[in-house]
């Protein structure tokens, strides 16, 4: 059985708006992911079960994605690099793999 071949489209951005504008976002990203991981602990034994967002390192919780991103989105509407995560109900070992 073979699989389907995929066509791949690359493009490269040369606008320096754009590229500013994503530089932007990635250092907000980048400061909200390292609050995340500098209050892990402590956010994830309070919010089991729940999402989350972080954006303007402020946590933001609810029960959908949506919820937390909205919630977030109203509080920090110039953060672009805001994300959401759903904290697993339980803290179990997971395994990730690559199936091939």
């Amino acid at each position: 059985m073979t699989s389907p071949m995929h066509k791949v489209l690359m493009e490269e951005e040369t606008d320096p708006g754009s590229s500013a504008e994503a530089r932007v976002q990635r250092k907000q990203f980048d400061r909200n992911s390292a609050w995340l991981q500098s209050h892990a602990s402590e956010v994830y034994r309070q919010t089991r079960g729940k999402c989350i967002c972080v954006a303007s390192e402020q946590l933001f919780v609810a029960d959908t994605a949506a919820e937390a991103l909205a919630q977030a989105t109203a509080a920090h509407p110039n953060d672009k690099g805001r994300f959401v995560h759903y904290i697993p109900k339980e803290k179990v070992p997971r395994v990730y793999a690559n199936e091939r």
